[in-house]
């Protein structure tokens, strides 16, 4: 019969080896470079609601460190900057701070910093939408997964202002694109939480295996 911390143990192998396997899943190609979306930025950010804020970005690290180490621990700006977008994002969905917020502003501010941020400087006005989202955050799961997708953008975008240098016009053409491409991510994040919900409670109901931190199903 195994304890509860091996049927922990066996919970996070399964949740990090599902993670690894959709990395490998292309969503949609990040312009202006060589790198992809793919399945996890629907898959990862929700690791936060159901392990708690610090487990949730382990577990999140983790596999994208192995996901780094498969391709051979590349070294690119794109590369690196691929790593951190989605611990931001962790920490939005798993839980209501104020905190997390200064993620957003700190992006826009380091946007506008930069000469090509300036002459695009409403491209970044898309970075309030998580502080937007803060105030309804309770009201569904909708408006977190907004919220977190958001915030690895914003985080994302920055960096790549800051060392990949794209043109402000590049930055202007991608205006229409985001919210298709944020959208479609957060009806992903959703969805892959409602399912999360479901598993986590047959996982629960059938084996006894209880994560650090599962937030309370939605009110109907």
């Amino acid at each position: 019969m195994l304890n509860k911390k091996t049927k922990h143990n066996i919970l996070l192998g399964i949740l990090i080896t599902f993670g690894i396997i959709i990395m490998q899943i292309p969503f949609t190609k990040i312009i202006g470079s060589n790198l992809q979306f793919s399945l996890f930025d629907f898959y990862g950010p929700v690791m936060g609601a159901f392990l708690g804020s610090i487990w949730g970005i382990l577990v999140v690290a983790v596999m994208e460190l192995i996901n780094w180490a498969m391709h051979g621990f590349t070294i690119t700006a794109g590369t690196m900057i691929r790593l951190l977008p989605m611990l931001f994002a962790t920490l939005y969905f798993a839980k209501k701070s104020r905190v997390i917020l200064l993620v957003p502003m700190v992006a826009m501010i380091g946007f506008w910093a930069t000469p090509e941020g300036q002459k695009a400087w409403y491209y970044a006005l898309y970075w309030l939408i998580p502080v937007v989202c803060y105030f309804v955050y309770d009201r569904s799961a909708i408006f977190r997964a907004l919220g977190a997708t958001f915030t690895a953008h914003a985080v994302g975008g920055v960096l790549f202002a800051w060392f990949i240098k794209l043109p402000a016009a590049v930055w202007i053409g991608l205006i229409p694109v985001v919210w298709k491409e944020r959208g479609l991510m957060t009806i992903g994040i959703y969805l892959t939480y409602l399912a999360g919900q479901k598993l986590f409670a047959l996982a629960t109901k059938k084996w006894g295996v209880e994560m650090p931190q599962v937030v309370a199903q939605e009110k109907k």
